[in-house]
């Protein structure tokens, strides 16, 4: 089982996911980030789920039975109660949920702007190595070229001092 240390090294060794968002972390949203929004925020999303929508059809569905078998008879034929239900649920509905839609928007818009920033950094990062690489070929073929120039000029002291061993060699044999 690994311990404390082993979890902070792991964490360490890989970069934070959001790092490139961290610039942005102190921006808020427009409607700040109280309780109350990110509960209304909350709110809105469950709007959408499958589960709202099933367990709201079985409570409209239980209604109109229990009205129309006669069981009770709170809201008789019209439905109006329920008509009113549903009014009030759209009047709350519908500025929670453009609440909810604002306050993504501003988190899309900060992770559009870490994101072109990230885009921007990997595009210099990207010319300085391009940058540096070209700077390294000219020192390569600079080196090359010396390099060519030393070997020519050793063949050309080798070539010469075998003539002059050669020329030696003569005298010393001859005489």
């Amino acid at each position: 089982m690994p311990d404390d240390t082993d979890k902070s090294a792991t964490a360490q060794s890989k970069p934070h996911f959001y790092r490139f968002h961290l610039p942005h972390v102190h921006l808020n949203s427009m409607y700040g980030d109280d309780w109350f929004a990110l509960k209304a925020e909350a709110f809105a999303r469950f709007f959408g789920t499958p589960t709202f929508l099933i367990a709201q059809t079985v409570v409209v569905a239980i209604w109109i039975v229990v009205n129309i078998v006669g069981w009770t008879q709170f809201d008789v034929y019209p439905f109006i109660l329920l008509n009113l239900a549903f009014s009030l649920q759209a009047a709350y509905a519908a500025p929670l949920i453009l609440l909810a839609q604002t306050r993504q928007s501003d988190r899309d818009k900060a992770h559009a702007e870490a994101d072109a920033q990230h885009r921007e950094d990997i595009a210099r990062a990207s010319e300085q190595r391009q940058a540096l690489a070209a700077q390294e070929l000219v020192l390569l073929t600079t080196m090359l070229e010396k390099n060519t120039e030393l070997t020519e000029t050793i063949k050309v002291l080798t070539e010469r001092l075998e003539a002059l061993t050669a020329e030696v060699h003569k005298r010393v044999i001859v005489n």
